[in-house]
């Protein structure tokens, strides 16, 4: 059965709803004051205590009301000040502290403890280490021999779809989103009528892993929550990489992909609805990247 757009749409929306979790609205600004006081922390005040969307440095806006909504409006760091032709303390400090988080994103590992809550085993690429990991991408594509031995012994063969779980540039994305976008994967999965393999993680991995894992299982389809580069916006944005039939030689344009899924973007639980029912229109059509939105 092959569903049309408004049908997809339908299906997201179910899911939602069984998850007991509303479609999000489009936020209504409400300005706060123009500045608010830091929360103290062992005597020093923790400059990462609030939205940096909800306040402002000016220190004679004429609209200070105004000047919040236009922050809500970016995530560019506008109306900050100065002082003479430097940034203001406290502003400089937030920077600093996003840029750590950015960083620490980046070289601390996934908790095995979420990945056991999540029912995910874990195998490793060719990469030994994170340093290993940024200065050689290439193995990062590759899984050992021990993680191919892993996956054919303990995952489904051939299925309709399989769901791999990688950490990317991020381990904090992982961690802030795949609790919640798992189950709402599997629940539209299962509502769009597709069968679902043994989902893993990936340790040290990249997007292009999936080739390898498809040539493995070799499934119909393949869709990879990875952590993305993270920024000084934030550090927990992830993405869903999906693709028909991956293996090694598949191409960039042959994937398809779904981005920004983090709280300030597409919430996980509306992105595993979303993504499950664009695996289903892929699964149609049986093509994915430019071949799909080429039809």
């Amino acid at each position: 059965m092959t569903y049309s757009e408004a049908e997809l749409r339908q299906i997201v929306s179910e899911v939602l709803a069984r998850l007991a979790v509303k479609e999000p609205e489009p936020p209504v600004p409400e300005a706060p004051e123009p500045a608010t006081e830091p929360e103290v922390y062992d005597g020093l005040p923790d400059v990462t205590a609030y939205e940096l969307t909800d306040v402002h440095f000016l220190p004679h806006a004429a609209d200070p009301e105004g000047m919040v909504a236009l922050r809500r409006t970016t995530p560019a760091r506008i109306g900050i000040w100065r002082t003479g032709p430097r940034y203001l303390t406290e502003p400089w400090l937030r920077f600093r502290a996003d840029h750590a988080a950015a960083r620490d994103a980046v070289l601390t590992e996934v908790d095995e403890r979420l990945l056991e809550e999540m029912n995910l085993f874990a195998v490793q690429t060719l990469v030994n280490d994170k340093d290993e990991y940024l200065t050689r991408p290439d193995l990062g594509r590759r899984l050992s021999e021990q993680a191919k031995a892993t996956i054919k012994e303990r995952c489904i063969f051939q299925p309709q779809v399989q769901v791999v779980v990688v950490d990317g540039l991020s381990s904090t994305a992982i961690e802030a989103n795949i609790r919640d976008f798992l189950p709402a994967l599997m629940q539209g999965l299962q509502s769009v009528g597709l069968t679902v393999g043994t989902p893993f993680f990936v340790k040290y991995g990249r997007v292009a892993v999936m080739d390898e894992i498809g040539e493995i299982l070799q499934p119909d389809l393949v869709v990879e929550a990875v952590g993305e580069r993270p920024g000084l916006v934030t550090a927990k944005s992830m993405s869903a990489y999906m693709c028909y039939q991956p293996r090694i030689g598949t191409i960039e344009s042959d994937r398809s992909l779904i981005s920004n899924i983090h709280p300030g973007g597409m919430p996980a639980t509306e992105a595993g609805a979303a993504v499950a029912a664009f695996l289903k229109r892929m699964y149609d059509n049986k093509a994915s990247g430019t071949k799909l939105a080429a039809m």
